[in-house]
């Protein structure tokens, strides 16, 4: 159905009222997300695979994770439409996170590919409700002209969560059992002060930001009910199509060389003498961290000081795609450090300005934890393809060069995606 070029106006949403804390609240929840992703997916995990088969460790990093990433893709937006349709945030937050602690200590100690496939699966589906309605919390209750300044502040427990989570699981690297607890109470507990000091407050009933005439629209012809086309519903606003377009493409590319790092550096890159893979993991994830604190930074601040999003959105992602090259020319230590960087400084930009730009087009405010985690499809759904596609390049063609190259493409694709959305600036 054609929807007409202009329409009536509306009121503009209220602002929301401020909650004093909700952003560091909001940093410190997202940073031990992230610290959980990064310390448990890209150390501890293909550590605890290894000991088990490390003649097919490859493969089964890609078949467990893949496997475990459609749990994540499917509740993360159902969770976020209960969350929605609750009209409360804090149950799932802590209800997630606690559940997520027990999925983590049963991970822990088993000692099986199938077991261990079980719990991985069981940790993604757990903290993936969690990170659902954590994630509506920034379009319910900020305001859009501080969304990107906001989202670059709460973007940053990507680097800070990256670094504590690898640097302790590199510590706990021997010790894995211990390690997963100490990511489970990490999680929790930040859970318990979020919903503790910043309690739900009711949530506006109108669209978020500055409505664009295109969201209006689409807003006005909604599916009702609760079946599946009403779920994916925000896939028909134009704006949302393209935004989730490009992110699913950049998280892509991105994942197929991440998610097997700590490979790489054991198997591809040649490391200085008495360097161990998960000891160089520990010192490249906070060269890389480092990198994106500073541009998500930068990114979010600029982004609202200029009024610009998409050029910020698709130079990072261009850049992201151009680096991955740079291990390819150079399978060094000191290429991998400059790559670490690089790679570091586009995807924070990337991740902040993107995350500002999609609040901008979210068609509803009643469905921002619904339509947050159809987006979120786009960072799940790319990790259930990226094992299977990673997996398959490095044993079929033959290492690591191919996969570099290929997630280099991808990123590059995913910044010219960016060009078609029309009521973001």
């Amino acid at each position: 159905m054609a929807l007409p070029d202009v329409v009536d106006p509306v009121p503009a949403a209220p602002e929301p009222p401020r909650q004093r804390g909700l952003l560091p609240l909001l940093l410190f929840a997202n940073a031990a997300m992230l610290a959980v992703y990064m310390g448990v997916g890209s150390v501890l995990l293909p550590l605890q695979i290894a000991e088990i088969d490390p003649g097919n460790k490859v493969a089964l990093l890609g078949l467990i994770g893949g496997v475990s990433s459609v749990f994540a893709t499917a509740f993360n937006p159902i969770a976020g439409a209960l969350s929605d349709r609750s009209g409360r945030r804090s149950p799932w937050i802590l209800g997630g996170a606690l559940a997520a602690l027990a999925a983590l200590a049963f991970l822990g100690s088993v000692s099986t590919a199938l077991l261990v496939g079980i719990g991985w699966c069981l940790v993604q589906a757990t903290m993936n409700v969690y990170q659902a309605a954590v994630t509506a919390i920034v379009p319910d209750r900020i305001p859009a002209a501080r969304r990107g300044t906001a989202s670059a502040l709460v973007g940053l427990g990507l680097p800070i969560g990256g670094t504590v989570g690898v640097l302790v699981a590199s510590q706990t690297a021997d010790h894995l059992r211990t390690g997963y607890l100490v990511f489970g109470a990490i999680v929790a507990g930040a859970a318990l002060l979020l919903t503790s000091f910043c309690r739900d407050l009711p949530r506006p009933r109108s669209a978020p930001g500055a409505a664009s005439r295109a969201s209006v629209a689409s807003a006005a012809v909604r599916p009702k009910g609760a079946g599946l086309a009403a779920f994916l519903s925000a896939l028909g606003n134009h704006d949302f199509r393209w935004a989730f377009i490009g992110r699913a493409l950049m998280v892509l590319g991105y994942f197929s060389v991440v998610g097997y790092q700590l490979y790489i550096l054991d198997d591809h890159i040649t490391l200085p003498a008495g360097l161990t893979p998960p000891a160089a993991m520990a010192v490249l994830t906070p060269v890389s961290m480092v990198a994106m604190a500073v541009s998500t930074v930068l990114g979010g601040l600029l982004s609202d000081r200029l009024n610009r999003r998409k050029v910020f959105v698709g130079v990072s992602a261009a850049l992201a795609g151009l680096v991955m090259a740079v291990p390819v020319v150079s399978p060094t230590w000191t290429g991998m450090l400059v790559f670490s960087a690089l790679n570091g400084l586009a995807f924070g930009c990337f991740m902040a300005v993107d995350t500002a730009l999609v609040t901008l087009v979210l068609p509803r405010a009643e469905d921002a934890a619904r339509d947050m985690g159809v987006l979120n499809i786009a960072n799940a759904g790319p990790q259930v393809v990226a094992p299977f596609v990673a997996s398959a390049i490095v044993t079929g063609l033959g290492g690591y060069t191919p996969l570099f190259l290929a997630g280099g493409a991808l990123s590059l694709i995913g910044a010219l995606a960016i060009l078609p959305i029309r009521n973001v600036r």
